[in-house]
């Protein structure tokens, strides 16, 4: 039980010290979007892409080795 709690302290306590603190608001042309509206279209397309692929892939893997049986 300790182990379990001193990990958790530790997993927690390095995410709080590493996190970033917000922005200051109101910068030209931006409004108070935090992050400055940055698109995240191309990158969360991709990574659906991918984990669709991955997903297919071990479906494929899974019904080859059940036929095989």
């Amino acid at each position: 039980m300790k182990k379990i709690l001193l990990t958790a302290l530790i997993v927690i306590g390095t995410a709080v010290l590493y996190a970033q603190p917000l922005p200051p608001t109101g910068h030209a042309g931006q409004g108070d979007v935090i992050g400055g509206a940055a698109p995240i279209d191309g990158g969360l397309s991709i990574l659906i892409l991918m984990g669709a692929a991955f997903g297919g892939r071990k479906i494929f893997r899974m019904k080859k080795v059940i036929s095989k049986n």
